[in-house]
């Protein structure tokens, strides 16, 4: 909301309106679509490589249509190993995975977002539309987006500040 009053500068007003809310579509927009995925019968120990290669949290699980059937965490295999010890590398993604997927849309909020990811304990939500995965959203990313916001409107201040010097 654009401030009022003593405060509605023409300058204020404008980087009041600029911010807008950010939705999962820009911070898809921002990180990119790309998405690391793997098929069921895929081993935890391929996932946990997977993972480390390309330094990500969660390695997306695709059904046998190509759609979202799972997740496979860091904290996933994790809690395999505890259960299983190093026996748990050679068991299949379909059986460690997270079955219970949640998902988001591009129109979603990053508040909304950050909310479900909270209350339900997750770290990754799949972006879908239309029926079609179209990326994944991080806890990671939605706090990252929301600090270079901050950052931006900090930036905004000190140089409004400064100019009325």
């Amino acid at each position: 909301m654009p401030p009022e009053g003593p405060l509605a500068t023409p300058f204020l007003v404008r980087a009041a309106e600029r911010r807008g809310v950010v939705t999962v579509r820009a911070i898809l927009k921002g990180k990119g679509a790309a998405v690391v995925t793997a098929v069921p019968g895929e081993t935890l120990s391929r996932i946990a490589q997977l993972i480390a290669e390309y330094r990500i949290g969660a390695v997306l699980i695709l059904d046998s249509d190509g759609r979202p059937g799972g997740i496979v965490s860091e904290r996933d295999i994790v809690n395999a190993l505890a259960a299983f010890g190093a026996a748990a590398l050679s068991m299949s993604a379909g059986e460690a995975m997270s079955h219970n997927l949640l998902t988001c849309r591009p129109s979603d909020t990053a508040d909304e977002i950050l909310a479900v990811m909270t209350n339900s304990r997750v770290r990754h939500l799949p972006v879908m539309e239309d029926g079609q995965m179209i990326g994944i959203v991080s806890i990671g990313d939605v706090v990252k987006r929301k600090l270079d916001d901050a950052a931006a409107e900090v930036g905004l201040l000190r140089d409004y500040v400064m100019a009325g010097r």
